[in-house]
């Protein structure tokens, strides 16, 4: 009997705990500024590309590379909002890197999605997710520091009309083609 009456003095410290955790949360959203790091809609195109990836049983080295330039885009995000918040330390970049490329790698391996044997490039042996987030990543991060390059060097203006979306989104699609066809 003493025990059951612990448990549920410990659960519904559980719950009041969730409740306002939950409740802080939500009104922190009320308040939240605008971020101004790599464009939402460059964010939006890359998580549906891995979404639609996977749907359509479209190679993992295809879908790694929406997944590596999704990183590379939220790990901007977060720079950009913590550098707004004057949140500054060292290794700041390096934390925010390692903390988003684990949160992303750690559960796709303990899933059993990433370390496949069967699901490796033939010659080298590495995964084709794996290997995908890391072409991806690159590709992104590319096009999205051209577009900065440009932008300067045009006196802080685009050459045309969302730029700022098709310059980190086009090296993704055209890597995507290029994976299609070698892993067809």
């Amino acid at each position: 009997m003493q025990k059951v009456f612990i448990t549920q003095k410990k659960s519904n410290w559980v719950k009041k705990i969730s409740f306002y955790f939950l409740f802080i949360l939500a009104i922190s959203f009320l308040f939240a500024e605008k971020a101004l790091a790599v464009c939402p809609i460059c964010t939006i195109a890359v998580s549906a590309g891995v979404g639609f990836s996977r749907w359509l049983g479209i190679s993992d080295t295809i879908t790694g590379l929406w997944i590596g330039g999704l990183i590379v885009s939220m790990i901007s995000w977060t720079e950009n909002w913590l550098e707004g918040k004057n949140i500054r330390f060292k290794g700041r970049i390096f934390i925010n890197i390692l903390a988003y490329y684990g949160l992303t790698i750690i559960p796709l391996y303990y899933a059993g999605i990433l370390g496949n044997p069967l699901n490796t490039l033939c010659a080298c042996g590495l995964d084709k997710l794996l290997f995908g987030i890391i072409a991806g990543s690159s590709a992104f991060w590319f096009g999205a520091s051209w577009y900065f390059y440009l932008k300067e060097k045009n006196n802080g203006h685009a050459y045309f009309p969302f730029q700022k979306v098709a310059m980190p989104i086009a090296p993704l699609i055209i890597m995507s083609i290029i994976f299609y066809f070698l892993t067809k």
